[in-house]
């Protein structure tokens, strides 16, 4: 599980354009447990944490792995 920290979500809108965007990136399993306060993502499945990111902020909001 790659868990990371999402930044600029505020409103449920947010949450679920950010669970989209992860969702559609290759290997990601099940649908990614998006969470609006603290602003957080679990994502189960072999993607990459860079393809994840990537795919955040393309959906216009910031991501970074989790420590």
């Amino acid at each position: 599980m790659i868990e990371l920290k999402i930044e600029g979500m505020s409103c449920m809108h947010c949450v679920k354009a950010v669970t989209e965007a992860l969702a559609a990136v290759q290997g990601v399993e099940g649908r990614p447990q998006v969470t609006l306060d603290p602003g957080g993502a679990q994502v189960e499945g072999g993607a990459s944490a860079e393809a994840l990111i990537a795919a955040v902020k393309e959906a216009g909001y910031q991501a970074s792995l989790k420590s």
